[in-house]
């Protein structure tokens, strides 16, 4: 294994003062690395707090900054974080009009943050995100998992949220758009969590794991490597069996890399995967392509699609100042 490391044990620490010190005009640490928060809050406006293991970058943290949220939690390495980082973090950041969980649908995510939501003393909900159309359950999870669609989940309501709305109306808008939204994913190779020192699972030089997880954890079904067509034909035309979009939908098309697979190539999916949407009725009008759900080193990636109306797109194209997203 050959990786930047101080010792694997210090890695979260030590990566999150570059981040914040990289980022320091958006962003600051809480203490204890309990948690990474907007430098500027607004006063009156409804807290948006996600978080959940590292390895993901840039999610969660990332996405902290103007028009998305205000607070992450990073755990250990595909390790949930615990409930008192939430609790700092939404002592950190609540404004009086309450605070708004975002939960990848992953059991310790969610009991976590669930155990947060009671022990805080600010009015809080919950948006369960859970985008995978790959497993109805997994070891990690209890139902779908929630993967890439965090994300738009994430810069749409952090969008309404800055134009004021309200935590109920918040929270709707959230489960609205993770209604909408569905992803899957594929892995060329496993990833290596640093403390293990060796690949989380095995995969031949001719196979791919098809539907995967975004800890490794397995997927649909472990096949031969196929084309870049084949293979976004497949996780395409499941999101869009999944969906059930009306002819003409509008939809956000993201592609999104695992951390091992190079922009050519996830262009190339991009291609692949807009093509056989059209095919299907649905037309990507706004895109986004790079790495922003990872799995640590992992050479693959997921499709995301969400239909969304014309208020939700415009949610969606609202101005953003974060550390891994800026329009």
């Amino acid at each position: 294994m050959k990786k930047f490391l101080n010792t694997p044990q210090s890695l979260l620490d030590e990566s999150l003062n570059g981040f914040a010190a990289a980022h320091a005009d958006i962003l600051c640490l809480g203490e204890e690395h309990k948690f990474v928060r907007r430098r500027t809050l607004t006063p009156g406006k409804v807290a948006l707090i996600s978080g959940g293991g590292s390895g993901h970058e840039p999610l969660h943290a990332g996405f902290v900054g103007e028009g998305m949220l205000d607070a992450a939690c990073p755990g250990q390495i595909f390790t949930s974080p615990t409930p008192d980082q939430m609790i700092a973090a939404a002592e950190a950041v609540h404004q009086g009009a309450g605070i708004l969980f975002i939960v990848k649908n992953y059991e310790g995510d969610v009991m976590n943050f669930e155990m947060a939501a009671e022990m805080a003393e600010a009015k809080t909900a919950s948006i369960i995100t859970d985008d995978d159309v790959a497993v109805e359950t997994s070891t990690y999870s209890t139902g779908r998992r929630g993967v890439a669609g965090t994300l738009i989940v994430e810069k749409v309501v952090g969008a309404a949220a800055e134009r004021g709305i309200a935590l109920g109306a918040l929270q709707a808008l959230g489960n609205a758009i993770n209604r909408r939204t569905r992803s899957m994913g594929v892995a060329l190779t496993s990833c290596t969590v640093p403390a293990a020192g060796k690949p989380n699972f095995a995969l031949g030089e001719d196979e791919m794991e098809m539907g995967v997880g975004i800890h490794g954890e397995p997927g649909r079904r472990r096949v031969k490597l196929a084309s870049a067509h084949a293979i976004a034909e497949e996780m395409t035309k499941a999101i869009l069996a999944d969906l059930g979009p009306a002819r003409g939908s509008e939809a956000i098309l993201l592609i999104n890399g695992f951390g091992g697979t190079p922009a050519l190539e996830l262009y190339l999916l991009y291609h692949e995967a807009r093509r056989i949407a059209e095919g299907g009725g649905v037309k990507p009008v706004r895109s986004l392509v790079g790495s922003y759900v990872t799995s640590l080193d992992m050479a693959g990636a997921s499709i995301t699609l969400s239909i969304l109306d014309e208020d939700q797109l415009s949610y969606w194209d609202a101005p953003v100042h974060t550390a891994a997203l800026r329009w």
